[in-house]
């Protein structure tokens, strides 16, 4: 059975994407495949990504890294937020990369280790500024204490120490200079205990792109490796990136209605003449948020046409105007910039809804289907 609308991700563009970044970086690369690969779905990209040139994989999760080796993606995988219960076992097993940001997480994975009969191979992560995960200045100098005395034991081995930026997407940012300087103490209070990581990685897609001192050994690499602009405002066109994916539906209803018709819920909208309104089988389910109500737009019959009344669960109301609509006629929601026809980027759906393209393009539905283009050529 078909699907009402499809998620349409072009595996040429993230192959284009990652060697363009590797043309501007110079350095190894990380392809960051989290929430299935921010949507585009993890296993596909992962192939492509890989047959690009890149080295590595970044997840969250112990699932997702288990989910890649499921699909016989054996590539090296660092997976970096986890459960103190987790199943280190299955990840130690599995040959991946655990990240490591305390005392307690380490233990767990030392004794899993022990009971395995196999060493662990971890990567510390060091709090330069973001308050989240990893070892601050002061727990730091504890974490690496406990690791080079489980490597002298044989239970572990580091390969990396790592961070994470909070304001890469500003070149030049002091925040930035700052967390610098706190990585490379870091990287120094590691290494005066006696670890030896083959990796030092704390640029982010718009660092990689715009620091060089953010380099180190690898630049994990998320939002452009999907064709979106990492700065929100200098444009992909910047760095010749383009958008993987395009969301579509085809439209499944069409009225035309008098002035004064109300449309959706409330209703919050009527029409102020005689028009003709559009029905699109994608909602806030599909991902469509309810915060772009009264701006956002799709591409419909060449024109943008502007979605009016309440998005619903599971459809949203176009209103067309005087264009010539008919039942299944295709409608692009966001996709590629193009220079023959203006339709939407999931950059504008992003400003629309008050968020960053991350959040749209991770909260494509389950049900909107994903398609391939390219696919046999990337993963063959």
């Amino acid at each position: 059975m078909s699907a009402l609308a499809e998620a349409v991700v072009d595996l040429a563009a993230v192959a284009g994407n990652v060697r363009t970044i590797a043309d501007v970086t110079r350095t190894p690369l990380m392809a960051v495949v989290k929430a299935d690969a921010f949507g585009h779905g993890a296993a596909m990209v992962a192939r492509a990504a890989l047959g690009a040139g890149v080295g590595w994989l970044g997840v969250t999760s112990a699932s997702e890294a288990l989910a890649l080796r499921a699909a016989g993606v054996a590539a090296p995988t660092l997976s970096w937020l986890h459960r103190p219960d987790d199943d280190f076992a299955a990840l130690i097993g599995a040959d991946v990369d655990i990240g490591v940001s305390t005392p307690t997480h380490l233990h767990a994975v030392a004794d899993a280790a022990r009971q395995l009969g196999a060493p662990a191979t971890v990567q510390l992560k060091a709090d330069t500024g973001l308050s989240r995960n990893g070892a601050g200045e002061d727990d730091w100098p504890e974490l690496v204490a406990w690791a080079r005395k489980y490597e002298l034991e044989g239970g572990v081995r580091v390969r990396g120490v790592w961070s994470h930026l909070t304001d890469a997407g500003v070149p030049g940012s002091p925040v930035l200079e700052r967390q610098v300087a706190r990585f490379e103490e870091a990287l120094r209070i590691a290494r005066g205990a006696g670890l030896d990581p083959d990796l030092a990685h704390l640029a982010n897609s718009a660092a990689a792109l715009s620091a060089p001192k953010t380099r180190f050994d690898l630049c994990r690499i998320g939002l452009a490796l999907y064709g979106v602009d990492p700065f929100g405002g200098t444009g992909p066109g910047e760095f010749g990136l383009r958008a993987a994916m395009t969301l579509r539906a085809c439209v499944v209803n069409v009225k035309r209605v008098p002035a004064g018709t109300g449309v959706s819920y409330g209703p919050d909208h009527v029409t102020a003449g005689d028009t003709t309104l559009a029905l699109v089988p994608l909602g806030y389910a599909d991902g469509l948020l309810r915060a772009a109500e009264g701006r956002a737009a799709v591409w419909l019959a060449g024109r943008r046409c502007p979605i009016v009344g309440r998005i619903a669960m599971d459809q949203c109301v176009v209103d067309a105007g005087d264009l010539p609509v008919s039942i299944g006629d295709p409608v692009v929601v966001f996709g590629p910039e193009r220079g023959d026809r203006d339709q939407p980027t999931v950059a504008e759906w992003a400003r629309w809804a008050g968020t960053n393209p991350n959040e749209i393009l991770t909260g494509i539905g389950a049900r909107v289907a994903r398609e391939y283009l390219h696919g046999k050529a990337m993963t063959s």
